[in-house]
Formats: structure tokens, sequence, C-alpha cells
């Protein structure tokens, strides 16, 4: 049999994502933080992509505006041939509108008031606040350690991790001066460690929780064999299992007496360097305020902060003049891609600010009743209910919420808490897994401290109230909830 050859058409279609797709899913799914910082790159690396510095009169005019709404849309500037022979899909925009029309001169303001913040103060930027080691560093030096013991000291310190606790034994450390001319001691560290415990605070530079314990107690004023000391230190195990009849049998008491000796011990410090961690708390800036107007909700989007963009006049002109005398060169095909790049970047900031807009607006309305009346009206959703309800994709809606946080008049949440499964309900409709987990803390909260609800227990209490919902959703619930078993919320009387 001869093989032959021959040559044959074939019509097929197929998904391409274009660079200008990509970059717009790549915008849509950033915090906004990351969307600032993208921003700020692209100001730097685009000459032909610049910011609009407002003044006085335009600022007036944004104000004299109102507040914000939907975003405009923006119009559709044509393509054009030459513009279409840079691109592969024929959706991206094309820049004669940029040329030849002034729209853009306003750049992209997502429909937003426009507001200039000042700076923060310059010495806000110059310094931090001291950490554990900067803490106990400052008191060693203070104090009347000799060079040799100063050494040690910096040595112990430098092996404590941020909440206080030692890191390395003894030998280790004596193991580690051996690279040096004078190696130290065991008996001269251990002098030394105990020296540097008596420091501020409490407890510090222990091996472990019990040894701070007691240290604390110690340096407190406890006497030697106060009830405290021997709790921590003969029944150590059985303390943190709560098992308190055991200890006070042991001790000779009675749980009534024990119980002052238990909150003694709950008072003192588990992590003693916990005063000093210097980690600043990283602060929600919401991506979309939902305000309460009259009877309706106003949905707002959030664009403080994130500069007003444009294509430079400048460059414009320089490249219609290139255009008139006909001439083709790097410089004009350069100019040509860098304003085919900031057309890009703008139009997907633009569609993203709908976008979010537009899973806001749904999100808003599904949830009417738990804006109105809290936490036990909040309904199941999940991604596709809204993504059918703006005709979009559930990959696009779960980008469009990750990440991002509304504040509105019930509190400041993130996107995603809206969606989560519902429980099924003997009666009327489904009830939200959140509220099921608030009816949960809620009975927790209100019993009775001597005889906690176990979790069957208070599967048999939602069984009523007609949620069907099994003992192990229970567990995991209260699990998720950080609240501990009725073994461990059981308190002494």
């Amino acid at each position: 049999m001869a093989l032959e050859q021959k040559l044959s058409l074939k019509l097929s279609q197929r998904l391409v994502m274009t660079q200008s797709l990509q970059q717009a899913i790549k915008l849509l799914q950033m915090t906004r933080m990351e969307l600032e910082n993208v921003v700020a790159q692209e100001l730097e690396a685009n000459p032909v992509l610049e910011e609009i510095e407002d003044s006085a009169e335009e600022e007036e005019a944004i104000a004299a505006s109102g507040s914000e709404t939907e975003p405009a849309a923006a119009p559709e500037p044509e393509i054009t041939p030459e513009i279409r022979s840079h691109t592969d899909s024929a959706e991206e925009t094309g820049l004669d509108a940029f040329l030849s029309e002034d729209w853009h001169d306003e750049g992209w303001t997502g429909g937003r008031e426009w507001e200039e913040h000042a700076a923060p103060p310059l010495e806000n930027t110059l310094t931090r606040e001291p950490d554990l080691y900067d803490h106990l560093l400052w008191q060693i030096h203070l104090s009347d350690f000799a060079p040799r013991e100063r050494r040690i000291a910096e040595e112990i310190v430098g092996n404590l991790d941020p909440e206080g606790f030692l890191v390395a034994s003894v030998e280790e450390i004596c193991r580690a001066s051996r690279e040096r001319d004078d190696p130290w001691n065991e008996d001269e560290v251990r002098a030394v460690l105990e020296r540097v415990r008596r420091l501020d605070p409490p407890g510090i530079a222990c091996a472990d929780l019990r040894e701070s314990l007691l240290l604390q107690l110690e340096l407190a004023g406890e006497p030697e064999g106060s009830l405290a000391r021997r709790v921590l230190a003969e029944h150590w195990d059985a303390f943190l299992r709560r098992q308190y009849p055991p200890v006070a049998r042991a001790i000779g008491l009675t749980l009534a007496e024990l119980e002052p000796v238990i909150e003694r011990i709950r008072g003192l410090q588990t992590r003693p360097g916990r005063a000093f961690d210097n980690e600043r708390p990283l602060y929600v800036e919401p991506d979309v305020h939902v305000i309460k107007v009259g009877d309706d909700y106003v949905i707002q989007l959030n664009d403080d902060g994130l500069p007003r963009l444009r294509v430079s006049r400048a460059y414009r002109r320089m490249l219609q003049q290139m255009r008139s005398e006909g001439r083709q060169s790097e410089a004009q095909q350069f100019i040509t891609e860098k304003m085919r790049s900031a057309v890009w970047l703008i139009k997907s900031l633009d569609q993203r600010q709908r976008t979010i807009y537009k899973v806001a607006s749904s999100i808003v309305r599904q949830q009417r009743e738990f804006l109105d009346q809290g936490l036990d009206y909040l309904r199941p959703m999940v991604l596709r209910d809204v993504a059918e309800d703006i005709g979009m994709h559930e990959s696009t809606v779960s980008r469009v919420v990750s990440n991002k946080y509304i504040h509105t008049p019930r509190g400041l949440f993130p996107l995603k808490y809206f969606f989560h499964s519902g429980i099924d309900r003997e009666y009327g409709e489904d009830i939200s897994s959140l509220t099921v987990k608030q009816k949960i803390k809620q009975l927790i909260e209100t019993e009775d401290p001597r005889h906690p609800l176990s979790d069957s227990e208070l599967m048999r209490i939602l069984n009523r109230e007609g949620i069907q919902i099994a003992r192990r959703t229970v567990a995991k619930y209260r699990d998720e909830l950080n609240l501990p078993s009725s073994s461990d919320r059981r308190k002494i009387f």
C-alpha cells in the first residue's frame, strides 16, 4: 500500500486568550494594594501613560456632580487598520479615538469623586517601634554586666523566639562559642541566663510554658510552697487536661477552694514577649461601600488612592505628525506599542470597576433582608446565583470576590462572606450555615457553666427548631468558631 501526500483545508474554532483579556483577568483578581503597585509600575515604565493632576476647577466640578453611581460607559473608539495589524483580536481598542477625540482627557476615574490626600508625616516613616530583642538589649546595656557576660547575654537574647521562649539549650550556646578565642562554659552561661530571666517582661528566656509560669509566680512574690506553685510543679499534666477534681484531692482542697488558685494561674502571661510584638495591624480598606438612602441601598466604588490615567497629549501629537509625514520608523512603532498598552490598561481598569459594581449590586439585591434585619435573615447563596443574575461565568465572579471587602450598614465583610451553603429546614426556606453557627455560639454563651452543652445536646436543640443537622456538623461548626468542647468549657464551682 503506497502512502500518498496531499493538501487539505480544515475549518475549526478555538478559544484564544488575547493579551488584553489576560491583563483584564489579572487585574480583576488583584487587591487594592496590588492594583496600586501595578498602576505605579506601569506609569513608570510607559512614557505614553500619565496621571491627571486635578486643578481646583476640576475638583469643584467633580464635587458638584454628586455621589457616585454605576460607572458611566466610555465611548467605544474605532479600530483603524494600522492598529488592527498590531493586535490579535478585533476586540482590542484602537488608538485613533485617542488621537482625534477628547473624551479620554478626563482619564479613567471609574465615576468616583476625587480627593487629594496629604502624605504621612516624615517622622512616621523613619522609625519603628522597639521589639523584644531591642527592649532586652537596652536593659542589658544599662545593667552591670561585665563585657564577657554582656556578650553571653546578647547571645541568649538572640536565641529567643518572638514569644520570649529560649529556643537553644545551654549546651548549644556553649557549643556555638567554641569558635571564639575565649569559649564559654556551661556554668557561666547558666549564671547569665538567670540574670536575663530577671529582666522585663517577667517569664522571659524560659524553655517551656511551665517554667515561665513558675518564674512569673516567683517574681510576683509567691512563696515557695504556695498552692499555685504546687499545682504547676506537681500536677502540671492534670492541670493542662483540666482534671481539677484529682488535683484538688491530691492537694487536700475542695473545688471551691481550688478555684481562686486556678484563676490566679490563668491570669499569668502565656506568651511573655507578646507585649513587644511590633507587627503593625493590617487595616482593611473596603473596595465597595453600601449606603442606605431612604429605603434603597446605594453602591459606591472606592477608588481613593488610585491615580486617574490618560494617554499623553504630547505623544498623541507626535504620532499624528509622524503619520501626516508618512514616515515609518522604530520611534513610531515604539509609540504605537506603548499607546496600545496604555489603552489596554485604561480599559481593563474600567472593566474591572464595572464588574465589581455588577457583582456588588447582585449581592445587595439578593441579601436585602440581611441588610435590613441582620444575620438571622442571611440567605444561602453560591457563586452560580450571582453569575446567572449578572450574566457572567462563575470563574469571573470568583475572581471578583477574591480578597475584596464591602462595607455595609451591618459592618465590614469580605465579599466571600455572602457565599455559603444552606442547611435544610422542616419548614420554610433553607437556613444559612452562618446563621446556624450564630445560633450555636449563642447557645454556648448562655449555657450553664457547670453543665455545658455537648455537641449531641446542641444537635437536639437545633433539631427541635426545625434545623436538620448532624452531630459531626455541629462539632465542625464549633471548631470553626474556635469554641472548646464541653469538657474544656466546664468551670469550677
